[in-house]
């Protein structure tokens, strides 16, 4: 009973997580007039100070000393908090100026850039349906370009960004609320210098918007570090399969947006480009949970193996097979 209330509630962590991730596009334009450059300084400076309360609590420092002795960690650390910010501050321009649709195809594309990025960064070898699948994501990017006029820019930064970032958070193996505190931290100094900068300059709408305006730009720390924080809960209670289905949830909660609340124009071509990317992904997430379904029907007949060759004989004697085979 207890493991089945640990996945509900991993389960109910991850709909949250990637339902709050879904909707955010709704909370972007709340803040303007800011610029899309100082509300990213903002969500930096707040979102260390978040976060940073959050590993107070939990007292979760001892990583510091150890990553700080580590300069090729620092390096990829640095390496992530650039691309991540990149996508951040891209991002939030392209709700602010009418791209949700655009920007939420960069995030269903992210996987099939994921896959290519492993075959030709890390030499990883793909399964067929893989390669279907990359050569659909290819097919409809091309559709969309057509469409377009020209290449969809928003989109592919977007998910090359974040695929860079996924891979550096891979090499650094840290787990959520440290990764984020360490790449906020990165960035602290020159996100607050820009906004110091801005209040010199007169153009600073934290202290020229009023004290609702300042409360929501303060709030991008919560905002940032609230859905972290639950899908970190998620990762531990629920299958990493799982995991993988959830993450759509995001971009189709933004897709919905663009259309529905932000009335984002989708004529029949990108219709058919994103067509194109929902097959790719269909193809994708099959592909995965065959072989995770055959991988654990394999694992399943090792163990009933090994279980009938521990079996004692009809003389109480463990058989030969078990006794010259060593168990892990």
């Amino acid at each position: 009973m207890k493991g089945t209330n640990e996945q509900r509630a991993g389960l109910l962590a991850g709909f949250a997580a990637y339902g709050l991730w879904g909707i955010v596009p709704l909370f972007w334009p709340l803040l303007k007039p800011s610029g899309a450059v100082e509300i990213l300084a903002h969500r930096m400076v707040w979102s260390l100070g978040v976060v940073g309360i959050a590993l107070l609590v939990l007292r979760r420092w001892a990583w510091i000393g150890e990553l700080l002795r580590q300069p090729r960690k620092l390096a990829l650390i640095t390496v992530a908090a650039v691309v991540i910010s990149i996508n951040w501050g891209l991002y939030i321009w392209s709700v602010n100026h009418g791209h949700v649709v655009e920007a939420s195809l960069g995030y269903f594309i992210n996987p099939l850039v994921t896959i290519a990025m492993g075959v030709l960064l890390l030499g990883e070898r793909l399964r067929p349906v893989q390669w279907v699948a990359v050569g659909t994501g290819v097919a409809s990017v091309l559709v969309l370009a057509i469409g377009y006029g020209q290449p969809p820019w928003i989109s592919l930064v977007l998910a090359f960004s974040f695929a860079t970032y996924g891979l550096m958070k891979k090499k650094v193996n840290m787990g959520g609320l440290e990764s984020l505190a360490a790449e906020t931290a990165v960035v602290f100094v020159p996100a607050l210098g820009y906004l110091l900068w801005l209040g010199a300059r007169g153009e600073s709408t934290f202290t020229s918007g009023g004290a609702g305006h300042a409360a929501l730009l303060a709030s991008t720390g919560v905002v940032t570090a609230v859905p972290l924080i639950l899908f970190g809960a998620a990762a531990i209670r629920v299958p990493l399969s799982t995991l993988g289905l959830l993450q759509y949830l995001a971009p189709v909660f933004q897709f919905i947006l663009g259309i529905v609340y932000f009335h984002e124009a989708m004529p029949p071509e990108r219709w058919a480009g994103f067509g194109l990317v929902w097959l790719a992904l269909t193809l994708l997430t099959w592909d995965a949970l065959r072989t995770s379904r055959r991988t654990r029907m394999q694992a399943l007949a090792a163990r009933q193996a090994a279980a009938k060759h521990a079996e004692p004989t009809a003389d109480g004697s463990a058989s030969s097979s078990a006794m010259t085979t060593p168990t892990p």
